[in-house]
């Protein structure tokens, strides 16, 4: 990265948003840190969220607490908080970068809004078994992990 692409990545303001239902399973083996470096990379973390649902682990809310993230724990549709969480916050301008770590398809219409009002927009998914296709296309940059 030279100078002018790391002054850039301070003021841009990034929004990590983790499905963590779909991705924080054992078969993944996903490391938290790792997701806030990508966040990191994309620039300065104004808004590093983990979403459960209330069958969430107290391990899982204490790891991703102690790694700098929110918890949002929902008695409902975890997919329909986080994507309505993405787009208030890309409506509002309180992002530039939206990064969305899940393997569900139901991200694509708040990467597309997101996109459509100027932000950056990243998939991340936790492999290539299930990723959607359809989220990695919506997206202008994703990452799989290993």
């Amino acid at each position: 990265m030279d100078l002018f692409d790391r002054l850039f990545a301070r003021r841009t303001r990034v929004g990590i948003f983790v499905d963590g239902p779909n991705v924080l399973r054992s078969e993944f083996d996903v490391d938290l840190d790792e997701l806030r470096a990508i966040a990191r990379d994309e620039g300065a973390v104004a808004i590093a969220r983990v979403y459960v649902d209330e069958n969430a682990g107290g391990g899982l809310i204490q790891a991703a607490e102690a790694r700098g993230f929110e918890v949002v724990t929902t008695s409902g549709d975890v997919d329909v908080k986080l994507a309505a969480e993405v787009v208030e916050a890309a409506v509002a301008g309180r992002i530039d970068t939206v990064v969305v770590v899940s393997r569900d398809t139901d991200f694509k219409p708040a990467l597309e809004i997101a996109a459509e009002r100027g932000l950056r927009t990243v998939a991340v998914a936790p492999s290539t078994y299930g990723r959607s296709d359809a989220l990695r296309n919506a997206a202008q940059h994703e990452v799989t992990l290993d």
